[in-house]
């Protein structure tokens, strides 16, 4: 990226445009993520105002631009030109074996020449090389396209988790409580000492300490998924959790064989190829001549007075072509040559490596699926479990049988099941998208 040197106070009035900028357009901007939005919506809204994506179209432009630019020398080139000269002393030329002082002691000339490019190897490498960085850029739009996609999703089904985090949380300090209160009404009415009293307090200071921290987790997941969607951490959104139940999303066909060539990362490395093997080709044809047409039309002035120099005008014009072959360069076009094709066998391998790599990633994460969804269906049970075990002993702690450290335990084991169960959730939710990223089957068409 070039970097262009800008006066402090320009820089300094064109931050504070930027600043009030930023908070004014993203208020309106958010307004439709203000009525409890979906991950849809989310992924909509961060195609369109994600900061990457907005460079990776400026990026396409640039690249627009550049072909135009490279383009552009199919078309005349014309050139103007002028001069004034006076001649202090009069060139001499020797005629006869006399000395002769030739010309005006003022000149002046305005020209203008219109050169025509005819064959040009240049020329022609930018026009076939123009289709191919579309291409490159097309490809780095979509492939900034998918990680949005699978950033946004990601961070939507972690706040989603620690919504029901915070939920269960909750009704865990209910339910301590509601312990809370019965151990300190028998400790009043003198039936158990201030042990049980003491325990419930204790657990209850917990719970309601952990509660804080997981609000706080939240908000910092809430200011992320905002600096996805390019959203001033200043402003409010809220989002539906409505029929977006994580169990329904994590199924994924795990029969569906990899293809390397659905990867954004691997078509981009294969249009470099082409690209290189373009440069190539190019380097060959540097030995072609250089063919052009050109017409010039030249005002001339001549006078030893300069007050009267333009009065009179002594035109030239000419037409002609203009031709140019590199006979000999030294060994620079065949070194050249060399150099791109050893270029060309080195993106070989970087493709034979990138589709090593690709498939390693698949391998993992497919594992990393299998394994999650493995200790999900663990979790789930054990959580069915340990709700079976404490409202057993929850009964048996009021009819007297079980004692309270019974049923404080019976409680720990219910919350951190739960949790467990969360967690669980969410990373197979998350390797899902990695097999998805993986397998180059991200849906960006929103």
């Amino acid at each position: 990226m070039r970097v262009k040197k800008v006066a402090l106070s320009l820089l300094l009035a064109c931050s504070l445009a930027g600043h009030a900028e930023a908070q004014t357009v993203p208020t309106e901007q958010t307004e439709q993520l203000n009525g409890n939005a979906t991950l849809d919506d989310l992924i909509e809204y961060a195609l369109r105002n994600k900061i990457e994506l907005k460079q990776a179209f400026i990026d396409k432009e640039i690249g627009e631009r550049q072909i135009a630019s490279a383009l552009s020398g199919w078309f005349p080139q014309i050139n103007a030109s002028a001069s004034l000269v006076h001649n202090i002393q009069l060139p001499a030329m020797v005629i006869g074996g006399e000395t002769i002082r030739m010309g005006q002691n003022n000149t002046s000339a305005i020209g203008f020449q219109a050169d025509q490019a005819i064959l040009s190897p240049e020329l022609f490498q930018a026009s076939r090389a123009a289709k191919y960085i579309r291409e490159q850029n097309n490809l780095n739009v979509e492939d900034t396209k998918i990680n949005t996609v699978v950033d946004v999703s990601k961070a939507y089904y972690d706040i989603l988790t620690s919504e029901e985090t915070i939920n269960i949380i909750n009704e865990n300090i209910a339910r301590l409580q509601r312990q809370f209160t019965e151990a300190n009404a028998r400790y009043e009415t003198g039936l158990v000492d201030k042990i049980d009293f003491k325990r419930a307090q204790i657990s209850l200071n917990n719970a309601n300490a952990q509660l804080k921290s997981a609000n706080e987790a939240r908000k910092f997941k809430y200011d992320y998924l905002k600096s996805l969607l390019n959203i001033p951490t200043a402003e409010n959104i809220s989002l539906s959790f409505v029929d977006q139940s994580l169990e329904a999303n994590i199924l994924l066909d795990t029969t569906e064989l990899l293809n390397i060539a659905n990867r954004v990362e691997f078509q981009q490395l294969e249009t470099l190829r082409d690209i290189q093997k373009l440069n190539t080709q190019y380097q060959k044809w540097s030995f072609m001549p250089r063919l052009g047409a050109y017409a010039n039309y030249n005002m001339n002035y001549f006078n030893n007075e300069f007050s009267r120099l333009y009065r009179n005008n002594v035109p030239s014009s000419s037409v002609g072509l203009s031709l140019s072959l590199p006979i000999f360069t030294g060994t620079k076009r065949i070194q050249e040559i060399r150099r791109s094709e050893l270029e060309e066998k080195r993106i070989e391998w970087d493709l034979q490596n990138l589709e090593n790599m690709i498939s390693a990633e698949y391998s993992a994460a497919m594992a990393s699926y299998r394994s999650n969804m493995n200790e999900w269906r663990n979790a789930r049970e054990n959580m069915s479990l340990s709700e079976e075990v404490y409202n057993t002993i929850k009964l048996q702690y009021d009819a007297g049988v079980k004692t309270y450290l019974e049923l404080m335990t019976a409680e720990t084991d219910l919350k951190t099941t739960q949790l467990t169960y969360l967690n669980a959730l969410y990373a197979v939710l998350s390797s899902k998208l990695d097999i998805q990223k993986a397998l180059g089957t991200v849906d960006t068409s929103r």
